[in-house]
Formats: structure tokens, C-alpha cells, sequence
């Protein structure tokens, strides 16, 4: 008996081909199972943030537009003033 357990692990363990092929079975398991919903779980998030981030900017922007609507001269003093500071700074 304990020839004929031998054998059958000889037989699997000395066929490379049988091996590489178990190998492939369990990559390819592997990545259907964990990797693919892991990737696609990760995408959904990265692209839940993306949108959140776009929606927040957009609201920003927004906002920042109506104050210089309602307060067009202190937009040109600040502009002015920031273009002044970073002119002489790059000097």
C-alpha cells in the first residue's frame, strides 16, 4: 500500500506538465475569486471619490464666483496684490 501512495504522488509530483496545469487552476481561481472583486471594488471607490471630488470643486467654484460678482473690486485688489507678491518672490 504504501508503494501503491508513493506511486500516485511520484506520478503527480514528477508530471510537470500535471503540475503547471494544477498551478493555472489555481491561479486563475485565485484571481476570479479574490483579485478581480478586490480590482473592482477598489475601481468603484476610486471613482466614487473622483466624483466627489469634481462635485466639491464644482461647488467651490461656484461659490468663489459669487463673491467676486458681489465684490468685483476686491477681487482686482487681492488679484493685484497676489500677482505683486508672487512678482517679487520669483525676482
Amino acid at each position: 500500500m504504501a508503494q501503491d501512495s508513493d506511486r500516485s504522488m511520484g506520478d503527480n509530483a514528477g508530471d510537470p506538465a500535471a503540475q503547471i496545469a494544477r498551478l493555472r487552476e489555481q491561479v486563475e481561481a485565485l484571481l476570479r475569486d479574490r483579485v478581480t472583486p478586490a480590482v473592482n471594488a477598489a475601481a468603484e471607490h476610486a471613482q466614487s471619490a473622483m466624483h466627489g471630488a469634481a462635485d466639491t470643486m464644482r461647488d467651490q467654484l461656484e461659490t468663489f464666483s459669487g463673491k467676486v460678482r458681489e465684490q468685483p473690486l476686491l477681487a482686482i485688489a487681492i488679484a493685484a496684490a497676489v500677482g505683486y507678491v508672487l512678482g517679487r518672490a520669483t525676482r
